[in-house]
């Protein structure tokens, strides 16, 4: 581990990606994003952050380490010329971007590797920050999941070394803790991955020409309703056959 970019967003950040998801699905399904935020802070938001409490407590103790000695900075923005100064100065060769921020050449290209992303979707048919969400809604079942891609120009557009998933329970779980898990418990492969890239082994990519690419946007209210009383119903239906079966 060379270094840690810290990113502590910049208040204004909030309101420019609110005008571009306004500009991108109109006024009506922008109050349906806001009510989404709203029902997810009063009903949803204690659970995440006892699941989250408990997870880090879980992978803190499966990987021990002292972070204490690592350098960092803590910027605004991972595009600033404080990152790219401090990335030039620890030389990595690899960077794992965990931000929701569409990075500059001049920032993914200069690690000796590139950089990475763990995108929360399977790309490029669920590309942006909530593909897992989209997924779900859609009941495209079998692309609830995770891609390590290497980041390019796009969004969400470069290399892909592996896509995976998890088994979730879409009654209980809320889709940030699947969005979490499709990553958190891949990340022995994630690893694998990255050491031999880093060690100068041949990893193969997968190829994603021809099939379908799309961008989602932020999560609403009305689709997240109308994918839990799905999922509920398709519970029921197969709690039923299964008894129906037994007798």
């Amino acid at each position: 581990m060379a270094g840690f970019i810290i990113i502590r967003d910049d208040p204004t950040r909030l309101w420019r990606a609110a005008r571009r998801e306004l500009r991108r699905v109109g006024l009506l399904r922008f109050l349906d994003v806001l009510a989404f935020r709203v029902y997810r802070r009063l009903r949803l938001a204690a659970g995440d952050a006892a699941w989250i409490d408990r997870t880090v407590a879980q992978y803190r103790a499966r990987y021990p380490v002292d972070l204490d000695r690592i350098p960092r900075i803590v910027v605004s923005t991972p595009n600033s010329d404080e990152a790219r100064a401090f990335l030039a100065q620890t030389a990595p060769d690899l960077v794992v971007a965990r931000c929701k921020v569409i990075l500059k050449p001049a920032i993914f290209e200069l690690p000796r590797l590139g950089t990475f992303v763990m995108h929360p979707g399977i790309c490029p048919e669920y590309r942006n920050a909530h593909g897992c969400f989209w997924a779900l809604v859609n009941r495209d079942l079998t692309r609830v999941g995770m891609t390590l891609l290497r980041a390019d120009a796009g969004v969400d557009t470069g290399p892909v070394y592996l896509q995976a998933g998890c088994a979730f329970d879409e009654r209980t779980e809320s889709p940030m803790v699947i969005q979490y898990r499709v990553v958190l418990e891949n990340l022995e492969a994630i690893g694998a991955i990255l050491r031999a890239l880093c060690r100068g082994e041949p990893v193969a990519t997968i190829a994603t020409s021809g099939r379908r690419s799309a961008v989602w946007g932020q999560p609403q209210l009305t689709a997240y309703l109308r994918w839990k009383r799905t999922a509920r119903l398709e519970a029921r239906a197969r709690d039923a056959h299964g008894i129906a079966a037994l007798s």
